[in-house]
């Protein structure tokens, strides 16, 4: 018993100088105000014990909130659970939630990594001003403050120049580290003339210089090319930029780090050639080989190449049983750009019948029923592991058997697609991802964003289809639609929680 005791006093005294140790603040709704008034610049996160995705930042969060302890910039937390009035409070409505306060009235959602490095990163440009004066004493410095930085040099009187840089700088805070030089004899020392930008970056060929006409939009194509890896690597903190860049990708698969670069180097020269227009990059096939089977390769096999055509959203897989050669590879990628390699279509079959109330479309099917003209089609688009897709089954299962025992059962149809088995055309970013194709505009979808209720639903449809749609809703729900929801409530949760990908 003494022995037990001493043990659970000892695992105690361990705990309170863990805590102690802490860089990252815990606060209550009797801490919290005080906290961020005396702080210029916060960074706080609202979390829930049980939570999985909460468990996997904490230690990145506390080595970043220990990385930025120095530069005065303070990481918080709230536990929901015990303080469920304070996150009620603050709008928080999943965990975990991240905000960038500076006092209680200026609050910002985090919307960076989630990786120490990343958040160290994101939280550093938060504490600058947009653009940072920059001597020849300082300029250094900044050079290597950030794996990538923008330094323009100006004259002190181009107001137009200045403008442009300064407009740009506000939009991309976020994105990279601003600096901006008024001495031409810096200038002339960097070998660059007023007015000039030089993009330094921790990787590559260390700098990019952009010398043309002061354009926002050129200055923002020149730094999302330039502060690209020749050859990066797709990971959960990259993945999204890689998603938004505007240009087709290519994916090198392979299982060891040391494969993966043995393959880079290979391809260097083919990334080269393509540089700003197609994006290349490695993936760890040990851990996110699953992804294979997102751009229709086999999810076993690897070392694989693949190229996603992401504006049109085309997959084109390499032959899996070739070796991948700085010589295959190249000319795949020249057909590829080119046009003359057909893209790979992934599609479950086409239902010999229809069962249930929702219309099940596939990849084969989409054509026809989705951009089916004459036709209202709202259409789910869901992932069979999505827990918050399952909880709106029932609902949604409601909305399609009232629309087909109405007048305009042949004019509306309530429609579902499996997107991770099904190549779709349209841009899915999350699921479940809902729009309206409406009858005789095809091209210009509507995607649903308001609660996931059938009379919300019903509202949507009837503003924005082409035959204003509206049906109305039995007074009492069905026993079996509330145990079926009921069902779903429940794994919903469960699901999100064990699902984890790029």
């Amino acid at each position: 018993m003494q022995q037990k005791r001493l043990t659970a006093a000892l695992v105690a005294a361990l705990a309170a100088v863990v805590s102690a140790e802490s860089d990252v603040k815990s606060l209550t709704k009797d801490t919290f105000n005080d906290f961020i008034n005396s702080n210029d610049l916060v960074l706080a996160e609202f979390f829930a014990p049980w939570c999985g995705h909460c468990k996997a930042l904490a230690p990145e969060y506390e080595e970043a909130a220990t990385t930025l302890k120095d530069k005065s910039i303070k990481l918080a937390k709230v536990d929901c659970v015990e303080e469920a009035d304070l996150c009620k409070e603050h709008g928080v409505e999943g965990y975990p939630t991240l905000k960038v306060f500076r006092g209680l009235d200026k609050v910002a959602p985090y919307t960076g990594p989630r990786k120490a490095d990343g958040i160290t990163s994101y939280m550093v440009k938060q504490s600058l001003p947009a653009v940072s004066a920059l001597t020849k004493d300082t300029l250094e410095d900044f050079k290597t403050a950030d794996k990538v930085v923008l330094v323009a040099y100006i004259a002190a009187d181009d107001k137009a120049s200045n403008e442009t840089f300064t407009a740009l700088a506000n939009e991309l805070r976020d994105t990279y580290l601003f600096g901006g030089v008024n001495d031409a004899a810096v200038a002339e020392a960097e070998g660059v003339k007023f007015p000039s930008i030089v993009l330094y970056k921790s990787f590559d060929e260390g700098k990019n210089v952009f010398s043309e006409k002061f354009d926002a939009e050129a200055i923002r194509n020149f730094a999302q090319v330039a502060a690209t890896p020749l050859v990066g690597e797709v990971g959960p903190e990259t993945y999204a930029g890689y998603m938004s860049a505007g240009i087709p990708l290519a994916y090198i698969f392979a299982e060891t780090a040391e494969e993966r670069e043995n393959l880079a180097k290979t391809l260097k020269p083919v990334a080269e050639k393509y540089k700003g227009k197609i994006n290349f990059a490695t993936i760890d096939a040990k851990n996110f080989g699953s992804h294979a089977g997102n751009i229709n390769l086999k999810t076993d096999k690897f070392p694989a190449f693949a190229i996603h055509d992401i504006e049109k959203n085309l997959k084109f897989p390499f032959d899996q049983s070739k070796e991948i050669t700085e010589k295959d590879i190249a000319a795949f990628v020249d057909g590829f750009s080119s046009g003359k390699i057909e893209a790979s279509i992934k599609s479950e079959p086409i239902p010999e019948t229809q069962e249930g109330p929702v219309t099940v479309v596939v990849a084969h099917s989409y054509k026809d029923i989705v951009l089916d003209d004459k036709k209202d089609v709202l259409i789910e688009f869901y992932a069979p592991w999505c827990g918050h897709c399952k909880a709106l089954a029932p609902k949604y299962d409601e909305l399609a058997s009232l629309y087909a025992k109405s007048d305009f059962k042949d004019k509306v149809v309530i429609a579902k697609v499996d997107a991770t088995a099904n190549d779709v055309p349209d841009e899915i970013q999350g699921f479940p991802t809902i729009k309206l194709y409406p009858a005789g505009d095809k091209k210009n979808p509507v995607t649903y964003s308001g609660a996931r209720t059938v009379e919300d639903f019903i509202e949507f449809i009837k503003e924005n289809g082409k035959y204003k749609a509206g049906v109305e809703i039995p007074a009492e729900p069905t026993e079996e639609a509330e145990a079926s929801e009921s069902k779903a409530s429940e794994e919903a949760k469960a699901s999100e929680e064990t699902h984890d990908e790029l």
